[in-house]
């Protein structure tokens, strides 16, 4: 989940560069190997080098759509990253959940100015948080100052953590009530953190509004329109099934260790969503092209706010950042122990980018993975 990185900085074991400059000076006969001719493919190597087991990368566009791999599907072997492979998309979660809340407002089945008290009544209270105060748009924006449930979560702190707790199912209720044994970090709507409490919120109150679960609401808003055959919503399962490479997660050390089979009932409507790169592309292409929200929703999930904790602007479930050849595109980051992805789309939704590594993601695997996407979309393709 993305509130615990800070907890999570450490990179998987990574080769010094004395080490690499060692092995060239005792191999002067071996010719050099050249750089990938493919931009694409010269990115994915670079992300590659800071330390990720393995890195997948698509681009897509009108007229054409690029692949490119590098590393491993598992570490200490030479398997390929598999082609499609599928992965926990964590954070990028959150554009989903606020995607079918934005249709049920469309429907005029509810509003962003509800109240978590009017659908939730009861459930945020204590330690200076006050469901009454806190409207929808707060949750989806992260001014409501809910603290985040993560933070309690055993198994995204430590390894010993992962290993006792990596199969527990945790309710929505319990979830909320282990964040509000925390005090409300600020009053609503009067400043900005990330708390994937809110999202969890907002999973339950679209079960409220419609009567149906949020994976069942998902699924039939979006993943089964878009034709999203690699996407689900696992709830309590633990596995991820199909072609898929193997996480990995350092919990702050310098060894990482598998952690691919985890149970992410503790990531309802926050970060539980398994996907691929395509079917991502896929979804951000629909949701910025306009065929899942109304033009109105979409304004309102588009229209963002300085979130200083992420140094990007963000609206409704979907961050605004920069692009370097000037203006900006949507997308979201995403984290769920061992795999981190990026991607987002133009603001029209012509172009999209999605990239996802299977290890912790470290400073420099981040800023490799953000560039990666800036110049993706704005490469322009003959």
């Amino acid at each position: 989940m993305h509130g615990s990185r800070r907890r999570r900085r450490g990179l998987l074991v990574l080769t010094s560069l004395a080490t690499a400059v060692l092995a060239a000076s005792t191999a002067p006969t071996a010719a050099a190997k050249p750089p990938p001719a493919d931009p694409l493919q010269r990115q994915v190597e670079a992300i590659h080098d800071t330390g990720a087991v393995g890195v997948h990368a698509e681009v897509t566009s009108p007229d054409a759509r690029d692949s490119a791999y590098a590393g491993t599907a598992a570490m200490n072997t030479r398997r390929p990253m598999p082609r499609g492979g599928r992965f926990r998309i964590g954070s990028a979660t959150k554009t989903f959940t606020a995607t079918v809340v934005l249709q049920l407002v469309g429907e005029g089945r509810m509003s962003l100015e509800d109240t978590v008290e009017q659908w939730l009544p009861g459930v945020v209270r204590g330690n200076g948080n006050d469901g009454s105060q806190i409207t929808v748009r707060q949750l989806l924006q992260h001014t409501s100052g809910i603290p985040d449930a993560g933070q309690e979560i055993s198994a995204l702190k430590s390894a010993d953590g992962y290993r006792a707790e990596r199969f527990r199912t945790y309710t929505p209720e319990e979830l909320v009530g282990l964040a509000m044994r925390h005090r409300a970090k600020f009053s609503p709507g009067v400043g900005w953190s990330y708390s994937n409490t809110n999202y969890i919120l907002a999973a339950m109150i679209i079960h409220k509004v419609t009567g149906r679960s949020w994976a069942r609401e998902v699924k039939d808003r979006i993943i089964r329109p878009l034709g999203l055959r690699d996407t689900s919503t696992p709830g309590a399962f633990p596995f991820i099934l199909g072609p898929h490479a193997q996480g990995y997660a350092t919990f702050g050390t310098d060894t990482g260790i598998d952690v691919t089979v985890l149970n992410s009932s503790m990531a309802v409507g926050s970060g539980s969503v398994i996907s691929t790169a395509h079917d991502l592309n896929r979804f951000y292409a629909a949701l910025l092209g306009g065929r899942l929200l109304a033009r109105a929703q979409l304004d309102e999930m588009t229209t963002t706010k300085l979130a200083p904790e992420l140094g990007v602007r963000y609206g409704l479930g979907l961050a605004e950042i920069p692009l370097p050849c000037g203006g900006s595109y949507f997308g979201h980051r995403g984290e769920l122990l061992g795999y981190v992805t990026w991607g987002g789309a133009t603001r029209d939704g012509t172009r999209t980018a999605v990239v996802y590594v299977t290890s912790d993601g470290g400073r420099d695997t981040q800023q490799a993975m953000t560039t990666l996407v800036g110049q993706e979309l704005c490469r322009t393709r003959s």
